[in-house]
């Protein structure tokens, strides 16, 4: 499970992880998170996608990395 706090994408910009919420119709976990940049809205996206990693300079990286810096 996703723990709450800062997370740093791999492109390098800064989002907060409010929780984990589910899908009402299909009970898929959806990360709930809230960029630290721009209008600072609400964003969701699918759990696994969350933890995936990604290929960045041909280096396998995940996309969203956990900061200390919690909320």
């Amino acid at each position: 499970m996703i723990t709450p706090g800062r997370y740093r994408h791999y492109k390098g910009n800064y989002y907060d992880v409010i929780g984990v919420a589910r899908h009402s119709e299909d009970g898929n976990d959806l990360v709930v998170y809230r960029p630290r940049y721009g209008d600072r809205g609400l964003w969701v996206r699918p759990l696994a996608m969350f933890e995936e990693k990604v290929t960045e300079d041909g280096e396998s990286v995940q996309r969203f990395a956990y900061d200390p810096e919690t909320l």
